[in-house]
């Protein structure tokens, strides 16, 4: 049977027809803007910048966004983002500065302002609130500063508390993360004692190395030091996180392979969990909690692993059962020492791949919270990344948990 010339041309247009649709329907759709903080060359002078990915949001696989851009000095080492997700703060430690950018729609940076901080800074984190930037500097000295903003702006310095132990004012404090509750009403720092924790080095005081220091924010974000705190923190705590429902709060012990938790008392007090501390990788150096509070994540860096926990909501035990056993590990490019979930769908978690100048992603599996690698992963990136940070991106539902 022959087909006419009618026929034929009818039959070619539902080929590609169905070629569109096909195509369409693969097409790659942006869920998320991932920024990365890393350096633009090698060696301590080089210019850090920021670059920009693209996720798909079926895959999770990134692909280059929007243009890079200047971190405003050298050696980033943190990143934060306002909850409305349209600003972002970047520490550059090797230049003493915070800068602030403005994110645009199509997840564009613009650099706006910028403080000079009085010591080296090395984290940061703001309020749900969008009212206060809080920055942790130091040794010497080692401060916890609030920076007052305004439309996204940083201010004048609202606040500003020195981190000392009560019976050991002279002991160097090394401080290393920070993060403010969802609720604005406390802020937390890690950090450790350089004078009883110093390997390779001669150890001059008896204090207890590992250390979080509690503050309420009271009127005008003055901080007030919780009761009891500090409190004890095994021996190198290197990152900090709180959960969405301001009921815990978790910290990465680097030197004892350990992740230690924390209930909220009180709204700014602080008292271990009964069973913990909890066993993780080798050198744990970053840690998240996904948006609903269901799940934490760290990033072990002598491992090139993430480990996987599940929070007991009652209890906030954290639960390696989802974590992969034997050859099927969470394994990441060389030396993770960042990792995130992205906020719009809370599907996948990425890591800085410091030494492999790369990130790695994972398929978060909702139910269960296991990991499976993305497509194509590693993604390359600039040299020694250090820091991530992501925005939703379009009309995307973003995944929260109310307290």
């Amino acid at each position: 049977m022959k087909f006419n010339k009618l026929s034929q041309l009818f039959l070619v247009s539902i080929i590609g027809l169905s070629v569109a649709t096909l195509l369409t329907s693969c097409a790659y759709v942006t869920i998320d803007y991932v920024f990365v903080a890393n350096s633009a060359g090698s060696g301590s002078g080089s210019s850090g910048q920021i670059q920009t990915f693209d996720a798909d949001s079926q895959t999770g696989a990134l692909r280059s966004g929007a243009a890079t851009v200047s971190s405003g000095g050298n050696g980033p080492v943190s990143m934060t983002i306002t909850a409305d997700y349209s600003h972002l703060y970047v520490v550059n430690k090797a230049s003493n500065n915070v800068v602030h950018f403005n994110i645009a729609g199509n997840g564009v940076l613009t650099q706006k302002d910028v403080v000079t901080t009085s010591a080296t800074p090395v984290s940061v984190a703001v309020n749900t609130a969008g009212t206060y930037l809080y920055v942790v500097s130091g040794p010497n000295p080692s401060v916890l500063t609030a920076y007052s903003l305004s439309g996204g702006a940083i201010g004048s310095v609202a606040a500003q508390v020195k981190l000392t132990l009560p019976s050991y004012s002279g002991d160097t404090i090394v401080p290393t993360g920070v993060t403010v509750l969802a609720n604005n009403g406390a802020v937390f720092v890690s950090a450790y004692d350089r004078s009883a924790y110093n390997p390779g080095g001669s150890t001059t005081s008896t204090a207890n190395p590992g250390w979080v220091f509690g503050y309420a924010v009271g009127s005008g974000g003055s901080l007030a030091l919780s009761t009891n705190s500090p409190y004890k923190a095994g021996i190198k705590p290197t990152a900090i996180a709180s959960d969405p429902t301001d009921r815990f709060v978790y910290v990465t012990d680097f030197a004892s392979n350990e992740l230690i938790g924390y209930t909220i008392q009180s709204g700014s007090t602080l008292d271990f969990l009964i069973n913990g501390p909890f066993r993780t990788g080798n050198e744990p150096n970053s840690i998240t909690i996904d948006p609903r509070g269901k799940y934490i994540y760290l990033s072990n860096g002598l491992d090139s692993s993430v480990s996987a926990y599940v929070i007991d909501l009652a209890t906030g035990t954290p639960s390696a059962a989802v974590n992969v056993t034997g050859s099927q590990t969470n394994s990441t490019d060389t030396t993770p020492v960042s990792v995130i979930v992205d906020p719009a769908l809370g599907r996948f978690v990425y890591t800085a791949n410091n030494l492999g100048n790369s990130v790695s992603g994972f398929r978060l599996d909702p139910t269960t919270g296991a990991l499976q690698p993305t497509q194509s992963a590693p993604y390359p990136t600039g040299a020694e990344p250090a820091a991530l940070a992501a925005v939703p991106h379009g009309n995307h539902s973003i995944q929260t948990t109310s307290p």
